[in-house]
């Protein structure tokens, strides 16, 4: 698709304006939508985790209530890293690339921010330090936790779901494309004394809503800039792009 195709009308600066203030109208009210859906979304029942997981972490074995620190909440970005790859999934990357500043902020607010993958801890923290991360991450190599929360798709595991339908309804649908391997999502957490409670999962473009890049190239004439079917195929890695993509700003 050209980028021409996305440039906007020349018009004078009084129907910019009198078209702005209607969108304007437009937004305030998906604004009131999207306050009304988060209270919906804070009223969701919850379902106690009985079953125990242990993950692998820098300090050593943790449990899923570790992960918490001294927080009552807990956010889980379920990250792609198969056990057999040498490096983190692209998009995964750009979601914690979007992601890392809020943590302090999230602490601030009573709330723990942790990334799980599959892969084994030493392969995570050589690509963490590849990356430049310091955000919290531990290895779920050793236990159920990505196949009970839908992230790792195995059709001899459990219940074989993701974004909670069936995977052979998905590939039917074309919404995934293997029915075998890795799969992003976020999971949140509470902590009620040493009990601990699923509250809220999300994934596809659920996760949009995490990606602060493309909110705002949203607001931009050419927008996303991504072909039908496409979608990030343009994404790499922080260290991956041409030096050109830097920023050229002078004094």
């Amino acid at each position: 698709m050209s980028n021409e195709a996305h440039i906007p009308a020349v018009v004078s600066r009084e129907e910019w304006l009198r078209a702005r203030k209607e969108l304007l109208s437009k937004e305030k009210e998906f604004t009131r939508q999207r306050d009304a859906l988060s209270a919906e979304r804070r009223k969701l029942p919850m379902v106690k985790i009985e079953r125990e997981y242990i993950f692998e972490g820098p300090g050593g074995r943790v449990n899923l209530r570790d992960l918490f620190g001294n927080h009552r909440q807990l956010i889980v970005y379920h990250f792609m890293f198969d056990p057999a790859w040498e490096g983190g999934c692209r998009g995964c990357s750009y979601v914690m690339d979007n992601s890392e500043g809020s943590i302090v902020h999230l602490a601030a607010r009573n709330t723990a921010f942790v990334a799980v993958s599959r892969a084994p801890l030493a392969k995570l923290e050589a690509f963490k330090k590849r990356m430049g991360w310091s955000f919290p991450w531990v290895s779920s190599f050793s236990s159920e936790f990505n196949y009970d929360f839908n992230v790792t798709l195995d059709p001899e595991k459990g219940g074989y779901e993701h974004n909670f339908e069936s995977v052979p309804a998905l590939l039917a649908a074309g919404k995934v494309c293997t029915q075998k391997g890795e799969m992003p999502g976020l999971s949140v957490f509470l902590r009620e004394g040493n009990s601990v409670y699923h509250t809220y999962s999300t994934y596809q473009r659920g996760l949009d809503l995490f990606l602060n890049t493309y909110n705002f190239l949203d607001l931009t004439p050419l927008g996303r800039q991504e072909e039908p079917g496409q979608k990030m195929a343009w994404l790499r890695h922080h260290d991956k792009y041409p030096a050109i993509v830097g920023l050229n700003v002078s004094a």
